[in-house]
């Protein structure tokens, strides 16, 4: 007996008459045709019958609905043919393609919306996956301020076993902010709450970069009475209140007003700080001294929030990953003051069981791990954990990079490394104007992330009227992932002084080669050996060559005192070790921590230079944000070189000061002079010093601009044979090209005849 029955749609339906004659068989064998998204083992334990088994009807039926409930199938057609049953299934089709049309145009940008509507390519086709996506992207389109938007989706067949998904946007119309209202705020302003808030009024020249555009982000109104009572929480006014915005769109011009309606009550100063803690873990009295919240100051939220996650780290150091440290505040409204009361629960140490690295698709596992500083088997350590994210940051390899803890017992977690990798390649083309140099062009391809080895190989080039510089490095900052870290680099450039006298060429061809070691976190130690063929040319203005000859003529012995430059070539072999450290926060832009180095240039290895150079530099960095509450940054550096003579010291190897790596307000080479014409000693002492603060002009743009004083010294035998200062304003802005100055300077003390600059200009290099 042959019986074949067709089940469609979901539904399961049999006749009196087929169940019995289903029953009435016995299975001799089971087949599945047309299948790949079950394996038979899934298919044999959902079907719930074996072979040897009469066939049973409740047992087929409750398969069936099992099978479609998978999501998987269209149709199933069932046969029964003496005793062979046979499922032949219809799958759905899968998605090929999915596009996106009337909604953003970048590549990059569709990808990402195509990710947060959870649908990809090669996903099982379905009415409700597509239905749920369409709808992800109207909260997109809502959260971005476009009200009455329309999404259609078009299902192409492409052939049996897949088909393609477009989702047709009309965006509708977009609501602007003409007006936002703060009713009750008499302490606080617009600038305020346009700092914390996601709807902001429209700004003047709103399509400027980092200028308010006023759009409405639906998605964000509830979320803003929050930020705006954190906000008086920070200023110490803990009785504010705020309430729900009111938004008020009028249709016909598609612009709104937005109203908040808040109490803020009066400032509170912090009276008393107390913390709970067993001091054999960590004494709180090596705490205090360290916490922001300060005694008879006003109170502030985020400072208390830091101070927590001191403490926090502090125990956490000791192995107590799940340390909880909670805050109490008792407030005396009658005299506005507030007591801080920390109670810290240590729990136990915690060890690392795994660590999982995810979000990576070029970059190595292993290139990842070796820049984590906690591994299996380890005693967790907080501040290890943000050392690892920090240092994953400065590799410039991610866009963003969040480590978390995994509990898996109360003695034992994982640490998850998510990563979001960046473009790690760029091209770089740009220029610039400055009083020395006049026309400057630079530019460059790189790639710091080489086959996602962590390999970087970059060639730049700077031209300009003055000068010329071109370079091909290739970095590797783990050799075989381990400590060791090497770079191999070709150099050419060529620089132009010109004095009143003569102008002098030096043109400098050749390579160099560095092994360091990470010898504890953030300093290493190396060795560079550097090989230069170095050519000196010297142009004369002839009337200063005709008046040399004629004192020659009247006096013999002038031309032994009074010898002129010469042209000359040679060569400088040099090893040079070095010692560095780096515990800044970022690497563009760096708030906190500070930079050392110093190093001594032995040329002499071979060559026909022969001396020793001795230098050294400090920058440090600090965020005022905690003791001014204003995003203010200081910014201090100082170095020095001192060049000793072991032989020969042509005068390529001489120390110079100006310009805007050692003194702003003068022009680059600006001393030593030497308007003389004769031939002189290199000057072999120099001492640099620079303050900066920088202010944020356009925060969201990263444009901030800053005020400056320098001072600096040089002398044949001594540092302060000539002292200059020069001070002025700057601005700086984290450009797509790299970092990007504007200065503008002023020399204090300038003599006669020396060389000022009122304006530089810099690009790919930061204080």
């Amino acid at each position: 007996m042959k019986l074949r029955i067709v089940v469609k749609n979901k539904v399961v339906l049999f006749s009196l008459a087929c169940a019995m004659a289903l029953s009435a068989d016995t299975i001799k064998s089971i087949e599945y045709k047309d299948i790949n998204k079950l394996s038979p083992e899934i298919l044999n334990e959902t079907l719930a019958m074996k072979v040897g088994d009469e066939l049973n009807k409740d047992k087929l039926n409750d398969a069936l609905l099992k099978f479609y409930k998978y999501g998987y199938f269209d149709d199933i057609t069932i046969e029964n043919e003496n005793g062979t049953l046979r499922f032949i299934f219809k799958e759905k089709p899968s998605i090929a393609n999915i596009d996106i049309k009337g909604y953003k145009s970048r590549a990059e940008d569709l990808d990402s919306v195509r990710t947060s509507m959870n649908l990809k390519k090669g996903a099982m086709y379905t009415e409700k996956r597509v239905k749920e996506a369409k709808e992800k992207l109207l909260k997109m389109l809502e959260s971005e301020g476009f009200i009455n938007s329309v999404v259609e989706t078009e299902i192409e067949h492409i052939n049996d076993k897949s088909l393609k998904v477009t989702f047709n946007v009309n965006k509708g119309d977009e609501i602007i902010i003409k007006k936002a209202n703060y009713h009750g705020a008499n302490n606080l302003e617009q600038d305020d709450f346009d700092t914390v808030t996601a709807n902001k009024e429209i700004e003047f020249a709103s399509w400027w970069f980092g200028q308010n555009d006023g759009e409405v982000k639906i998605d964000q109104l509830k979320y803003d009475s929050k930020r705006i009572s954190e906000l008086y929480y920070e200023k110490g006014y803990l009785d504010a209140q705020v309430k729900e915005p009111f938004l008020d769109v009028d249709f016909a011009s598609n612009q709104a007003k937005l109203d908040f309606f808040m109490t803020e009550g009066e400032k509170y100063t912090t009276n008393s700080i107390k913390i709970y803690l067993d001091s054999s873990i960590v004494d709180p009295e090596t705490i205090y001294p360290e916490l922001k919240l300060i005694i008879g100051n006003t109170f502030n939220i985020k400072k208390l929030r830091k101070d927590q996650e001191y403490i926090r780290t502090q125990v956490a150091d000791k192995g107590y990953a799940f340390v909880d440290v909670k805050f109490d505040l008792v407030k005396d409204e009658k005299n506005k003051k507030v007591d801080v009361v920390y109670n810290v629960i240590p729990g136990k140490k915690v060890y690392i069981n795994d660590v999982k690295i995810s979000g990576n698709t070029k970059t190595l596992d292993r290139v990842i791990r070796r820049d984590v500083y906690l591994a299996p088997g380890d005693l967790y350590n907080l501040t290890d954990f943000k050392s690892s994210t920090n240092k994953l940051k400065r590799s410039r390899f991610f866009e963003n990079v969040q480590i978390e803890e995994k509990r898996v017992s109360d003695e034992k977690l994982d640490i998850v490394v998510k990563v979001t990798e960046a473009a790690t390649g760029s091209l770089m083309l740009g220029g610039g104007y400055g009083s020395y140099d006049k026309v400057m062009v630079n530019g460059s391809i790189t790639e710091v992330n080489m086959f996602g080895s962590g390999l970087g190989l970059g060639l730049s080039a700077d031209l300009s009227a003055r000068s010329s510089r071109f370079q091909l490095s290739l970095k590797n900052p783990a050799i075989r992932d381990s400590d060791y870290n090497g770079e191999v680099e070709i150099h050419s450039s060529e620089a132009e002084i010109n004095r009143d006298t003569y102008d002098s060429n030096i043109d400098t061809k050749g390579f160099s080669v560095a092994v360091g070691k990470q010898i504890v976190r953030d300093l290493y130690l190396g060795t560079r050996y550097r090989l230069d063929s170095i050519s000196e040319s010297y142009d004369y203005e002839q009337s200063f060559l005709t008046a040399y000859e004629t004192k020659k003529a009247n006096d013999p012995d002038f031309e032994k005192t009074h010898q002129l430059y010469k042209d000359k070539d040679y060569l400088s072999s040099s090893v040079t070790p070095y010692l560095t450290f780096d515990n800044t926060d970022d690497f563009y832009f760096p708030r906190e921590g500070f930079k050392a180095g110093t190093s001594v240039e032995y040329a002499g290895v071979g060559g026909d230079s022969q001396y020793i150079k001795p230098s050294a530099y400090v920058r440090y960095f600090y965020s005022l944000e905690d003791l001014t509450e204003l995003d203010w940054v200081l910014r201090l550096k100082t170095q020095a070189k001192i060049l000793i003579d072991n032989g020969e010291i042509n005068q390529g190897d001489s120390l110079y000061l100006g310009g805007a790596k050692t003194l702003r307000g003068y022009k680059s080479y600006a001393f030593p002079a030497n308007e003389t014409g004769y031939k002189s000693e290199p000057y072999k002492e120099l001492w640099a010093n620079s303050a900066e603060m920088s202010f944020p002009l356009i925060p969201s743009a990263k444009m901030r601009w800053g005020v400056f004083y320098d001072y600096g010294m040089i002398g044949e035998s001594s540092f302060d044979e000539i002292q200059r200062s020069g001070t002025g304003a700057l601005l700086e802005w984290i450009s797509p090209m790299g970092p990007l100055q504007l200065i503008f300077a002023h020399a204090l003390d300038a003599e006669p005849g020396d060389d000022t600059s009122s304006f530089e200009f810099s690009l790919g290099s930061s204080f």
